[in-house]
């Protein structure tokens, strides 16, 4: 199993937010404040719970709000980080750029947004790459309705095919959260900006990568829209005992 000390977290939060940024004039979207700490806090305190003990953050539009608040910042067991994206790179533009800008050239890493939330325990997809087989994994959250999120597609091996249009019903959808072998991050497209979904696992699968998808039954939320950021301060009441 990988050391979670010696594993290091990308938290992506250079997005502009604009679905909601009428109600967040001059703070980026993870900064929104939830039962009353900045959101990203509850993603680095859920990470936190979790054994992880270094995190970047790839940070973007209002940077300058995202690494005042890291300053002052204080997660005991928990090294935050930032790295300032150059121009808008993409999220896994931004997760390549945070960890160059790291130094951390052999280690795997994880990455996640700073915008969501998906509330399993992480064992089981730190525990995919034991099989020297594996090159990565996903988290998938089964859902009772995809049709706002993109269905993930898994073969009867439990690997990645693809992502299928949002569409209705029950379903497996991307919780976004990835865990990468470091030889398959050298393996990433390096055109710049780069998202996960459209350029980085179809070249990977292309490739021939073997991308282990592990399904979950968790308390999913990200903040995107004006009604589930209404809806995070009861999902982080209701589920305290997941943050350090």
């Amino acid at each position: 199993m990988i050391p979670r000390d010696n594993l290091t977290s990308v938290v992506l939060v250079g997005g502009q937010g604009t679905r909601i940024r009428h109600l967040l004039p001059d703070l980026p979207k993870p900064l929104a404040p939830v039962a009353g700490r900045p959101f990203v806090e509850w993603v680095l305190r859920y990470l936190r719970s979790q054994g992880i003990a270094r995190a970047l953050l790839s940070t973007g539009y209002r940077a300058d709000k995202i690494e005042e608040y890291a300053a002052s910042l204080a997660i005991e067991g928990l090294e935050v980080r930032c790295a300032r994206e150059p121009t808008a790179l993409g999220t896994a533009g931004g997760f390549l750029h945070a960890l160059e800008r790291s130094g951390d050239r052999t280690g795997d890493a994880l990455a996640c947004n700073g915008d969501s939330l998906v509330l399993a325990p992480l064992g089981p997809l730190l525990r995919t790459l034991d099989d020297a087989a594996i090159d990565g994994a996903l988290l998938a959250v089964r859902v009772t309705d995809a049709g706002r999120f993109g269905a993930v597609d898994a073969d009867e091996q439990g690997r990645l095919r693809g992502f299928a249009e949002k569409r209705p019903g029950a379903g497996l959808v991307n919780g976004g959260v990835y865990l990468f072998r470091r030889t398959c991050i050298d393996r990433f497209p390096r055109g710049r900006p780069l998202s996960f979904e459209y350029d980085v696992f179809p070249a990977l699968l292309a490739a021939g990568s073997r991308i282990r998808v592990v399904p979950c039954d968790a308390p999913f939320l990200d903040i995107g829209t004006e009604e589930s950021l209404a809806q995070a301060g009861a999902f982080i009441r209701d589920n305290r005992e997941w943050f350090a």
